[in-house]
């Protein structure tokens, strides 16, 4: 026995003395190689570089929605999926086993962990190979971030500082964040939240017991565990977790083996692809931004989606569908289908047909007869003819079901969308005028080849994308002022926006549409819209709204075919009509602004009555706006206090025309005079638009602001 009587064997047998010393050795060895190993490790770290973790731990694009869902992850240029993750994202179970099964001093330790060394060294000496290793959560990341194939003592003590400096660097909860993205579990997939959405397709914040002891498994050998390719080495990995938590306390037996009962999956999942269109797009847009949120609804884009896979399946093959959500408050695009199914190679569905230039047919129809109601030229209730008419040597339009209604008013014209009216109207206001208007308001119109714009551009003699279809639209909606398209969710408040149409007109407009015959077994006055049919069958659109939003389909085939029987009114309004549906909420009609003019046929001022061939013409040259001059702005004398004078009057004057003369102002009668004078008192600033008709019909228009 020692000399103080300290006997370490304690009168064990001399088998068992023999393996107490070995022990002992192994543990003293072991802690001199530690300090031998630390004091080098602090003179080696003052020559290694410090680790770029921007390249080391690049990240997988992402796209998300207006609340943070992820709509579309996209690998990195090296073709991996490593999407970004942090500990509060990971479900709090995964948390407890990953730590129970790889690092249970992880909270303590400094990044390395001695008594796991020790015990790693010891086994080394006494059995002469490694049993286990004794790399901690940071050493494992070290390792993660500066990757190196040699299993040296040079690439461990490299780990060992790196973990120290890093885990100074980052923190305790930055080095979990790090293993959490990086960690490897087979393939190109890298970190919990690819691994989870490639084998469970969910993200990785709630998971199942099973699910969790999985990923804790994997990156021990991802290759060789990968259940899509061996799943009975995952299976057996996974339960010897689930059997260290139920040890450790993380789970019960019962728990633990109930997660045992749970398949292991066989095959990998697909990564989301919602809005794929607009996903795609907005990474072109910014292809150096790792995550970019767009304004789009995710369970909204979903539903979409859906409903135009299946009503395009069901129309015929090859047709793609497309729709555009708009919220017309701020112009955001709630939703963004761009085909019926973006990996369709049948139906070209990666052709984002939200931005094709294509015929709009009736769809534009609308806009005429606002700037009509807007000029003074009618009103809603103002009678028009549809009989068979030409207006020029060549061009004597009819209407889609070859019958005529003779005598309509203007509301009625619209809403059974007859030609003859509308190509009058549109004679009366100018094709080239209605061009430069609606170009003005930011809607990019094309013509065929750059022509002259003709009286057809009515009936859709024109190409318009189904994005500015639904902007215009949505102008009915907001008085008249289109919204600028915002595309990403951390967009600011609306603009101004361009104004298209009065405020009175944009009513007219939404009243009449309101009361459009509603699709079958759909229900009237339910919300405002319009349908399309292009020329020969290739296109079906429709456009509607509400107080809220604005909707806009297309139907046809991205490569221009005629498709017979593709009729808006058939085929692309009972989607509009599906779509309003799944967004849920109730409908809401659009206000009515002050000062409309509301009365039937007969009690209009005569010129409004009735829409004559004569009035219909070209506008009249012998009558014209002498003064304010178009675009005057008029000072109404506010004094400093923000008040006007009272009684202040805006002299009005026209030449040529045959009395008696009707003044309007935003669309509404003012005053009618036998002479070519008149007086108008304003309530307020703002733009007007101030129009004067003759007896004849024929009329003129000037724009102003009032200051």
């Amino acid at each position: 026995m020692p000399q103080d009587g300290f006997d370490p064997d304690g009168g064990a047998p001399p088998a068992r003395r023999l393996a107490v010393r070995s022990g002992l050795v192994a543990a003293g060895l072991g802690l001199g190689l530690l300090a031998a190993g630390l004091g080098a490790a602090w003179i080696y770290a003052a020559a290694l570089p410090p680790v770029d973790l921007a390249s080391a731990a690049t990240r997988s694009t992402v796209v998300l929605d207006r609340s943070g869902t992820l709509l579309r992850p996209f690998a990195t240029a090296d073709g991996r999926w490593r999407l970004p993750v942090t500990a509060e994202a990971v479900d709090p179970r995964f948390q407890a086993m990953l730590l129970a099964y790889e690092d249970r001093r992880f909270a303590h330790h400094f990044g390395i962990d001695p008594a796991a060394l020790l015990r790693a060294a010891g086994q080394w000496l006494v059995r002469g190979r490694i049993v286990s290793g004794g790399s901690t959560l940071s050493m494992q990341v070290a390792r993660l971030v500066e990757p190196r194939r040699e299993r040296s003592l040079d690439a461990k003590l490299r780990q060992m500082v790196r973990a120290v400096t890093l885990g100074r660097r980052l923190g305790k909860g930055g080095m979990l964040d790090l293993y959490l993205a990086l960690a490897p579990y087979g393939g190109p997939l890298e970190g919990v939240r690819a691994a989870s959405l490639a084998y469970f397709g969910r993200e990785p914040a709630r998971l199942t017991a099973a699910q969790a002891a999985l990923l804790v498994a994997l990156p021990q050998s991802p290759e060789a565990r990968r259940p899509d390719r061996f799943p009975e080495r995952a299976r057996a990995a996974r339960d010897r977790v689930l059997d260290i938590a139920s040890a450790r306390g993380v789970l019960t037996a019962a728990e633990a083996e109930a997660a045992k009962a749970e398949p292991v999956p066989t095959a990998r999942k697909p990564f989301p692809m919602l809005a794929a269109h607009a996903t795609e797009e907005a990474v072109a847009a910014e292809p150096t931004n790792p995550v970019i949120r767009l304004a789009i609804d995710a369970p909204l884009q979903e539903r979409l989606e859906v409903l135009a896979a299946e009503r395009a399946a069901a129309t015929g093959p090859d047709l793609s569908a497309a729709i555009l959500v708009l919220d017309n408050w701020d112009g955001r695009v709630l939703a963004q289908v761009g085909s019926a199914g973006y990996l369709d190679a049948t139906r070209r569905g990666a052709i984002d047909m939200t931005l094709a230039i294509r015929s709009p047919g009736s769809a534009l129809k609308p806009f005429v007869y606002a700037m009509a109601f807007e000029d003074g030229l009618a009103h809603p209730e103002t009678l028009l003819e549809d009989r068979p008419t030409r207006f020029s040597a060549s061009y004597a339009p009819e209407n889609f079901d070859l019958t005529f209604q003779g005598t309509v008013t203007a509301r009625r014209a619209l809403q059974l969308s007859l030609n003859v009216p509308a190509v009058a109207l549109m004679e009366a206001v100018g094709p080239a005028r209605f061009i430069a208007r609606l170009r003005a308001a930011g809607a990019g119109i094309q013509l065929p080849r750059e022509a002259a714009p003709g009286l057809p551009v009515a009936l859709g003699g024109l190409g318009i994308t189904l994005t500015d279809l639904a902007r215009l639209y949505a102008g009915f909606a907001r008085g008249g002022t289109l919204p600028d398209i915002q595309r990403r969710a951390e967009a600011g408040a609306p603009g101004s926006g361009r104004q298209v149409v009065s405020p009175v007109a944009a009513w007219y407009i939404a009243d009449i549409l309101r009361g459009t015959p509603p699709p079958e077994n759909a229900l009237p006055n339910r919300i405002a819209y319009k349908t399309g049919t292009s020329y020969g069958y290739r296109d079906a659109w429709a456009a509607g709204f509400d107080r809220r939003v604005t909707v806009a389909v297309w139907v046809g085939r991205p490569d221009g075919a005629a498709v017979p029987g593709l009729v808006g009114r058939v085929v692309a309004a009972p989607i509009l009509f599906d779509a309003f549906a799944r967004l849920g909420g109730e409908f809401e009609p659009v206000p009515r602004p002050a000062n409309t003019l509301m009365a039937g046929s007969s009690s209009l001022p005569p010129p409004l009555q009735r829409l004559g061939r004569d009035a219909a013409g070209a506008r009249s040259p012998t009558l014209r706006i002498a003064y304010p001059p178009d675009g005057a702005r008029i000072d109404l004398g506010l004094a400093p206090d923000g008040h006007g004078r009272d009684g202040e009057a805006v002299a009005l004057k026209a030449l040529g025309g045959v009395p008696p003369l009707t003044w309007l102002i935003d669309g509404q009668p003012v005053a009618q005079t036998l002479r070519h004078r008149a007086e108008w008192f304003p309530q307020g600033v703002g733009f007007a638009r101030i129009s004067v008709l003759d007896s004849t019909g024929a009329s003129d228009s000037v724009a102003v602001r009032l200051e």
